[in-house]
């Protein structure tokens, strides 16, 4: 690319990292027996958990449940410093509610449920906080999908990862979007065209989640991962992830490019100095978490 469109991409990310940090404040509506679809806490760092709460229909991820995790993901970010993804029962999210795509529905309705399963999915990669995936149980289909479109993902020794759609005759070609991104192609075509489980050794050989945890410490791993998110600098994180989606759909020369520049913005910041000053100084840095810039 030449320089001067090399110019105008990073102009144009600019707008998108480098603003003042309002948050993602649009939110679905509640729905009205939210309680039934996920339980939300937020303890005093900042780390909102989040816990798929339909345990009765395998945390199927009807239309109710996708708009109640959409308005979860969305609503009140601003002090949010992580988001934890974990759910209740045996099963992590069988993946959408079959009952929904019956012909009964129609077309509009089934486009609706997609649309709005696409919506949450890239949602999850767009928020300026991590996203982390807790995973214990069986994950299948969108299920799976939502593991990968997570930033981190820790599973429990004992989870599985599937995408059978094959099997009831719905092609799993949404999932196949996240999956394919985080694993091998010829991995994600075999799970796509055998709806075979894959273990949790196998997701992490693959790079569908980060690490594998013995099940009794599924909880305290992922805290401590979202724990030392927060000793770091809200606004650096936010930058990093942003910069990082961005790159990948790059050329190479071009990522350099963007990220070059990205770097010498960031350090910029009232944090990107602090953090070096408070190395130099050898002291913890005391983080101000806002896009200010001091040069």
């Amino acid at each position: 690319m030449s320089a001067r469109l090399s110019l105008s991409l990073f102009r144009s990310f600019e707008k998108v990292v480098f603003k003042p940090n309002v948050g993602h404040v649009r939110c679905m509506s509640q729905a009205s027996a939210a309680e039934r679809y996920t339980k939300v806490s937020e303890d005093e760092k900042g780390i909102r958990t989040i816990q798929l709460n339909d345990p009765k229909k395998r945390n199927a991820l009807s239309l109710k449940m996708l708009k109640t995790l959409h308005n979860n993901l969305t609503s009140g970010v601003d002090d949010l410093r992580a988001i934890i993804l974990c759910s209740t029962g045996p099963v992590w999210s069988a993946g959408h509610d079959l009952k929904e795509l019956t012909s009964k529905d129609g077309r509009e309705y089934h486009r609706q449920v997609f649309d709005t399963c696409s919506e949450v999915m890239s949602l999850i990669q767009d928020l300026p906080i991590p996203v982390l995936a807790s995973v214990s149980g069986l994950a299948t289909a969108a299920g799976a999908q939502l593991v990968a479109s997570c930033d981190i993902a820790i599973a429990a020794q004992s989870a599985r990862f599937a995408t059978p759609g094959v099997s009831v005759g719905l092609f799993c070609s949404t999932p196949a979007v996240a999956v394919g991104r985080a694993v091998p192609r010829k991995v994600a075509m075999e799970m796509l065209f055998t709806g075979h489980p894959i273990t949790a050794q196998d997701a992490l050989l693959h790079g569908l989640v980060s690490r594998v945890v013995p099940d009794h410490q599924l909880e305290e791993e992922t805290q401590k991962i979202a724990d030392r998110i927060c000793e770091t600098s809200r606004e650096v994180v936010a930058i990093g992830k942003a910069t990082f989606y961005a790159q990948m759909n790059l050329e190479r020369k071009e990522a350099y490019r963007l990220t070059s520049a990205v770097m010498v913005e960031n350090l910029s910041l009232e944090d990107g100095q602090e953090g070096i000053k408070a190395f130099i100084e050898k002291r913890k840095p005391t983080w101000s978490h806002r896009n200010q810039k001091v040069h």
